[in-house]
């Protein structure tokens, strides 16, 4: 059985997650509306990421007896200067995410709560990869800065993305 603070901890980092879905969302449309459909593609691929964290939650809350409680989400930013902005606003978001999640952990070890703190790790470790890739787009996109030709080639590579494929009764915890 869930403590209530636990659950109600995980109902907001599920609004959380449902925000990072909705923001990468945002960050799609723009690129698409740049005409970098590679960077597009990558973002999508990032939100639907996003979204498996939230069935993760919704999944173990559950399990554990708990009740899923749905929260409203905010309205991501429409507009960056360029996609080097855009990738360092994600690294922002990325950061923020993962204080989220320590203090999930924190939660956890405070109520003794080994199976939300072994369930949490996954997390953990999500968060040092997706910082970490984000990262390496920042470098790149600061190698390529004004030149177009490099832009459109990074572009190429980030339509390779392939995405995560999760059905509803398989949801990874």
């Amino acid at each position: 059985m869930l403590k209530p603070d636990i659950q109600d901890a995980f109902n907001k980092q599920i609004t959380g997650e449902y925000y990072s879905s909705y923001l990468y969302l945002s960050m799609a449309a723009w690129f698409e509306s740049k005409g970098l459909k590679g960077f597009a593609h990558w973002m999508l691929v990032q939100s639907q990421e996003e979204l498996t964290h939230v069935l993760k939650f919704f999944k173990f809350i559950h399990d554990r007896n708990g009740r899923v409680q749905l929260e409203a989400i905010d309205q991501p930013p429409r507009e960056w200067e360029s996609p080097l902005d855009v990738f360092r606003a994600t690294l922002a978001h990325e950061e923020d995410v993962t204080a989220s999640i320590d203090q999930l952990v924190d939660l956890a070890l405070h109520h003794r709560d080994h199976a939300a703190y072994n369930f949490l790790q996954w997390f953990v470790a999500e968060q040092v990869e997706e910082e970490a890739n984000v990262g390496d787009l920042i470098s790149q996109l600061e190698l390529v800065a004004d030149d177009g030709r490099a832009l459109l080639m990074l572009d190429r590579e980030l339509a390779q993305r392939v995405p995560v494929v999760v059905s509803a009764d398989t949801i990874p915890v």
